[in-house]
């Protein structure tokens, strides 16, 4: 599984997130993320249709296929249920 996270320096919802997708990503390094910035990565903005609704979060499963998509803050439990629940994947 792989998380990309699409977020601006503009967005506070993306400055709540930041230091908590750091926890997450000391707890479960195995979890690979990639951030990309809506103003500077368009193509990638591009690739996923992604909104000025911020911050984006995209979850692929291991063939790189989109299962899950949140937008806004999501609670540290909520992102730990997802991702133990699809790790496999």
């Amino acid at each position: 599984m792989k998380v990309l996270k699409f977020g601006a320096v503009w967005c506070n919802g993306c400055v709540v997130m930041k230091p908590r997708w750091g926890q997450l990503e000391k707890e479960y390094p195995w979890l690979q993320t990639e951030f990309y910035d809506y103003d500077r990565d368009k193509d990638m903005v591009k690739k996923y249709n992604i909104t000025d609704e911020l911050p984006t979060v995209v979850f692929l499963d291991k063939d790189g296929k989109e299962f899950l998509r949140k937008v806004g803050c999501i609670d540290k439990d909520e992102i730990i249920k997802i991702i133990t629940a699809n790790k496999d994947k």
